[in-house]
């Protein structure tokens, strides 16, 4: 499977303390966020650069500065969202798109509800985020809608992962790699990651 576990155990504390269902809505949102801002450094690890020339107080030297147009980071909304803030206080030139993916009730498909992106996708790098990887349903949409405006090179960054998830996105998107802190043991007849997290978003937003 094409999927990375970030195992760090900053990033295994953080994750153990929201999956706890005592968390409060304002310590699961702010270990959401600083999750996020930990995982950017290892999603970003294979980012090109390039050398340029720097003048310190002292003298002339060589240092690096990142290749290429600007990054984009894309939440899924809503739980994406919660996400979104920890990567961008580690990657404050990234550019923000935003894609909502609901479930027909009829066909019981995911279809794309909104989608704006920054110009010029073919030419960044994608960062998709969402906290949970059930299903891989929302995932694989998401991942359709930036691929359709010219994405080519994307990464989906999630905290917890199921199997069948990993395998769905795998098998849609094989270009496409998948960083999660933990893949967890499985889905349960609702579709819940167990053990997973419960609702991210209900969670974050307090909606639960």
């Amino acid at each position: 499977m094409n999927v990375k576990i970030l195992d760090h155990p900053l990033l295994l504390h953080k994750l153990t303390q929201i999956r706890d269902e005592q968390a409060s809505t304002v310590k699961f949102r702010q270990m959401i966020n600083e999750i996020g801002g930990l995982m950017a450094y290892e999603i970003t690890r294979d980012l090109p650069v390039r050398e340029v020339v720097v003048k310190t107080p002292v003298t002339k030297t060589t240092g690096y500065t990142i290749e290429g147009k600007k990054m984009v980071i894309v939440p899924i909304l809503r739980a994406g969202l919660g996400m979104m803030d920890g990567i961008l206080q580690m990657i404050p030139a990234a550019r923000i798109g935003h894609v909502g993916i609901a479930r027909d009730e009829t066909t019981l498909q995911p279809h794309e509800y909104y989608a704006k992106f920054p110009e010029g996708l073919d030419a960044r790098e994608i960062f998709i985020v969402d906290p949970m990887l059930a299903t891989g349903g929302s995932a694989n949409a998401a991942i359709d809608a930036v691929k359709k405006r010219g994405a080519k090179r994307i990464k989906l960054i999630c905290l917890v992962g199921a199997p069948e998830g990993v395998i769905a996105v795998n098998a849609a998107h094989p270009d496409v790699d998948i960083f999660l802190v933990s893949l967890d043991e499985k889905l349960n007849e609702k579709g819940y990651i167990v053990p997973g997290l419960g609702d991210a978003g209900d969670r974050i937003f307090g909606t639960k």
